[in-house]
């Protein structure tokens, strides 16, 4: 620290999803004294998990996984000591209504071939739809093309795509991992998902899926910011702030408090009610104003047997996309720590949509699902009924076992504004960490990380953030990004 600090600076972290927890413990690692105040009873954001009042079960707000190339995200896990609580896969099951399976796996052919044998193989798509493919995945690897405002539909069928190639390869891949339909969706956005997962390298492809409830994965993140000195203060809702000659003065309902320096680690829509009503503020209230957000839903199944033995599912040609068996994944309560309960007011997500059917059934050797629709616009107006009724249709024509199957219970979580949606132009809307004021830094999956709406994209926004305050303060060689994975075989050739 340098020497002008007669004593450690504070710091303020406004917002305890991924992107305040990443910027709080790599500072309460560099001897500041980090503050973090969220507004919800736990932390995590968007990645959290509660105990649903009309269940008795704990779940996820949506499924979240991760990929070998996040290497910032894998460098927190292993910064808090969550690293293990991880199961790593390198198959994916591409299942057809009817139940016909196309596994994708990598080989030992050098990157970008290694996965070109399973896709060979690959029985959901015809030989026209793999020579398309092929020609733009060639056409991706050299470079990332750069956002000229045009949608990545439009640059598919510029390039020769195959309607089924589009919607079994394309639009499976990309809209669950961008959150967002095709004709949306940036070229340099898209350009980015596929080199980085696909092309790069077989480990940068491997598909990372937590084996505890998300909130119990990062509420360990709390307890490492206290650990070094720092505190975590939950149901604590800032309102405001007023930045000051050498401080941040943060506004609470009913007081304030001052601190060195601030980091605004919350969703766009809500930075914007934050901001000053002062003309320095109004550049930013602009930009923000330019970003969109995009939903998800996820549909939360017990069956009283088992439906299948696949860990998880991408699912082709319906509403549904993905299938997480999370009675397979997630490890038993017995090893884990007490679950949140919202009954007691710590964890109940918003906005979200908590419903369930009651318990009826003994769920010793059933089946728990949990079922994702990205970009689930279609299914914000619909009720419960209707989106469970929609998803134990689909389900059936994928897993024959769940026709005789009964639904024990279940629930639906919408997740309105999800993401940012990744529309062309975009980045040009997306703000460094860097403000106006030189006390206030932003973080987020919504700034200028290079990486789309994604926790890896969270976690490199804290992290930039913290090297902003870091360096200010006077820790001139302060790095806490960790590098990209390296490409390897082929893709060595390509500057990227």
């Amino acid at each position: 620290m340098s020497e002008r600090w007669t004593q450690a600076p504070r710091v303020a972290v406004v917002g305890g999803g991924l992107a305040g927890l990443a910027a709080g413990c790599a500072l309460a690692d560099s001897g500041f004294h980090v503050t973090l105040f969220e507004r919800r009873p736990f932390l995590g954001g968007r990645a959290s998990s509660y105990e649903h009042p009309g269940t008795g079960e704990v779940v996820d707000n949506c499924q979240h996984v991760l990929l070998g190339c996040c290497t910032n995200l894998v460098k927190f896990y292993r910064r808090i000591g969550v690293e293990e609580k991880i199961r790593w896969y390198d198959r994916l099951t591409f299942l057809e209504p009817g139940g016909r399976a196309s596994v994708i796996e990598p080989s030992s052919l050098p990157a970008p071939l290694h996965t070109a044998p399973a896709f060979l193989r690959a029985a959901c798509l015809n030989w026209p739809d793999k020579l398309a493919i092929a020609g733009a995945m060639a056409a991706l690897a050299p470079m990332t093309p750069p956002d000229r405002g045009e949608s990545f539909l439009t640059w598919l069928r510029r390039h020769g795509q195959t309607e089924r190639a589009i919607g079994r390869f394309w639009k499976t891949v990309l809209v669950s991992a961008l959150n967002e339909d095709l004709d949306r969706v940036s070229v340099p956005s898209a350009a980015q998902v596929m080199r980085e997962s696909f092309l790069k390298s077989a480990a940068a492809g491997r598909m990372g899926v937590p084996t505890v409830p998300l909130t119990e994965l990062y509420s360990v993140a709390g307890d490492y910011i206290s650990m070094r000195g720092g505190e975590v203060r939950l149901r604590a809702g800032v309102d405001g702030f007023r930045a000051e000659f050498a401080g941040v003065r943060l506004l609470f309902p009913g007081g304030e408090d001052s601190f060195d320096f601030a980091v605004l680690a919350v969703p766009f829509e809500v930075l914007s009610r934050m901001l000053p009503q002062t003309s320095a503020a109004e550049p930013l209230r602009q930009t923000l104003d330019q970003l969109e957000t995009s939903p998800i839903t996820g549909i939360h199944l017990w069956f009283d047997r088992q439906i299948t033995d696949l860990d998880h599912a991408v699912l082709l040609d319906r509403t549904i996309q993905w299938m997480f068996h999370k009675s397979k994944l997630v490890a038993p309560a017995s090893r884990r720590q007490p679950a949140l309960s919202a009954v007691e007011g710590r964890g109940r997500p918003a906005p979200a949509e908590q419903c369930a059917t009651p318990d009826n059934g003994d769920q010793q050797g059933g089946s728990y699902v949990e079922l994702v629709v990205s970009s689930s616009k279609t299914l914000v107006e619909k009720s419960r009924a209707e989106i469970i009724d929609l998803a134990l249709s689909e389900l059936r024509e994928f897993f024959p076992e769940a026709r005789t199957a009964n639904l024990v219970k279940s629930t639906v979580i919408k997740e309105v504004h999800a993401t940012y949606s990744p529309r062309p132009g975009v980045d040009l809307h997306r703000p460094q960490p860097e403000t106006v004021w030189p006390r206030v830094f932003l973080a987020g999956d919504w700034t200028a990380t290079g990486w789309p709406a994604t926790m890896e994209g969270a976690v490199r926004s804290g992290y930039k953030a913290a090297e902003c305050i870091a360096q200010v303060a006077g820790q001139r060689d302060a790095t806490f990004l960790a590098p990209d994975l390296p490409p390897r075989g082929f893709m060595r050739l390509f500057r990227g």
